[in-house]
């Protein structure tokens, strides 16, 4: 599912007014009525709540017309507040402000702070209020009494559903620009918006419906500019394919996974297990050869293979001849391995003459921090799974920047090094050379605990050679990954959870993937 900036959605919205040939009212009514289905999916009761609706002047106050007259053609309770000017309402909003007028439903302009103050008590003590006061326009910080009204209604309590975006964000941004709606619940119109997948932002959005009003799917996926996409159960259910009656182990992918040393062997063994889960038909763990006997008894289906090592029981810098020889359809490197010199030349000379797929994490991440330009000439293709603190010290940037744009962190090196990057955290991306990002919505943050990447790492390398698409299997990981992470604190509570919880989890997290169509407005 594409996410859309302030210009991209303007423009399904033009083509699909002129070329489409949807009048632009009708997208407005179609708006109106899928926040009052949302609203009705979301308050059982809502026939018994008294609702005030908010409005501002633009398109995003005109859909909130249409809620108006919707829930008071049905007898609900509702009020209407108009923030600013009436008079200044123009085209499709004001032909659905009028259309209030029929019902002999009051219309209350609020447009200065005196007015406000003389009716916050009405809106306030509302069950429930309807945020439509601006949409994908905004283009600075709120101010006078706009953040004033939303200041008050965030202090209340109250129960806000917000129509497009929680008002004072801006579409083309996740940073918070000042106040900004607090809401329970966004009805998104079209299209998901940046600020409501991406941190900090999402975390004002509530649980997010993606409402189909019209616009054509091909229109949303022909749009110039920027390609980041949400990770849905409806796209990732195709990359679980049928296996054949007659398929063998070697059908799925012989992955070599190297990983570990003294202290460290978990790591590595939590990586098998969990490429195994995630379906590799043959998992063998490449190990410093005094770990080999520990990795072995830690799990009985994968195979292991001693790798010479160094005096400090890391891998030794020949052990890449060892896994360059090996008959792998994918190599994972990474978990466990530790930072010896021995560990970085090892890992240096397998992206320099491997040309199998390959999946770096931590360790083996780590290994190019002041040596990116040696990422340049790998044959094969390179999925690399950092956390935001190895991606840190890998580009030389702080932490707190790579939070700040992660979006940017991960596409900017994913094109410039022509990489996958797995950008690893609260909403999880995944970015490809060709600038393409995805951005993933499962998970919680139980998943925050040691081992959890290892098993994403093993996961990816199961998929790669499952589906010989390295973007499609990262993504795929990454959403079971996080899928299999909800399943495992249901079970266990957040606290409790740990990262062979979620290896357990992947049976029923695949199971929930391929199971019966989920609402269409799900997105996770």
């Amino acid at each position: 599912m594409r996410v859309l900036n302030s210009r991209q959605m303007r423009e399904a919205d033009r083509r699909t007014i002129e070329e489409v040939g949807v009048p632009s009212l009708v997208l407005m009514e179609h708006a109106g009525r899928e926040v009052v289905r949302a609203m009705d999916a979301a308050f059982e009761d809502l026939a018994d709540r008294r609702v005030a609706v908010l409005c501002g002047r633009g398109n995003n106050g005109g859909d909130g017309f249409v809620v108006a007259r919707l829930l008071a053609e049905r007898g609900i309770d509702v009020s209407v507040y108009v923030i600013g000017a009436a008079h200044e309402i123009k085209g499709d909003a004001r032909v659905n402000l009028q259309a209030l007028g029929q019902l002999d439903l009051d219309v209350v302009e609020v447009g200065d702070a005196a007015t406000w103050e003389r009716h916050a008590p009405d809106v306030l003590a509302r069950d429930v209020v309807v945020d439509a006061l601006f949409g994908t326009g905004l283009r600075g910080p709120v101010s006078g009494l706009v953040e004033t009204v939303i200041a008050d209604v965030n202090a209340s309590d109250r129960p806000v559903v917000a129509i497009d975006l929680p008002s004072g964000l801006s579409a083309d941004t996740a940073e918070v620009p000042g106040t900004a709606v607090n809401a329970v619940m966004t009805v998104t119109l079209g299209a998901p918006k940046l600020p409501l997948v991406l941190p900090p932002a999402e975390r004002l959005a509530g649980q997010l419906v993606v409402a189909d009003i019209g616009i054509p799917e091909a229109v949303i996926a022909a749009l110039d500019g920027p390609r980041v996409d949400v990770l849905t159960r409806a796209a990732m259910r195709p990359l679980i394919r049928p296996r054949a009656a007659d398929a063998h182990k070697g059908d799925f992918g012989r992955v070599l996974i190297v990983a570990g040393s003294p202290g460290r062997t978990g790591a590595a063994a939590l990586a098998g297990r969990a490429a195994l889960r995630a379906g590799a038909g043959l998992v063998t763990i490449a190990v410093p050869r005094s770990s080999a006997a520990i990795v072995a008894a830690l799990g009985a289906e994968y195979m292991t293979l001693a790798l010479d090592e160094a005096p400090d029981g890391t891998i030794a810098d020949e052990a890449a001849r060892t896994i360059l020889a090996f008959d792998a359809d994918v190599v994972a490197m990474g978990p466990g391995l530790g930072r010896s010199p021995s560990v970085a030349a090892a890992v240096h000379a397998l992206v320099e003459r491997s040309d199998v797929p390959l999946v770096l994490d931590a360790d083996a991440v780590v290994a190019f921090a002041g040596h990116l330009e040696l990422l340049g000439g790998h044959r094969g293709p390179v999925v690399l799974t950092p956390h935001p603190g190895e991606m840190a010290r890998l580009v030389g940037a702080s932490i707190e920047a790579i939070q700040s744009h992660r979006v940017d962190a991960a596409t900017d090196l994913a094109t410039a090094r022509r990489v996958h990057v797995v950008l690893k955290g609260h909403r999880t991306l995944v970015a490809a050379p060709d600038g393409r990002v995805a951005v993933n919505v499962t998970g919680n943050p139980g998943m925050a605990t040691a081992g959890a990447g290892d098993v994403l790492t093993g996961m990816i390398a199961a998929r790669c050679a499952q589906l010989h698409d390295v973007d499609a299997a990262a993504r795929l990981a990454v959403y079971l990954h996080g899928r299999a992470g909800d399943v495992a604190a249901d079970a266990h509570g957040q606290v409790s959870l740990i990262a062979g919880d979620i290896i357990e989890a992947l049976g029923e997290a695949v199971l929930d993937l391929i199971g019966p169509e989920p609402p269409p407005a799900a997105i996770a």
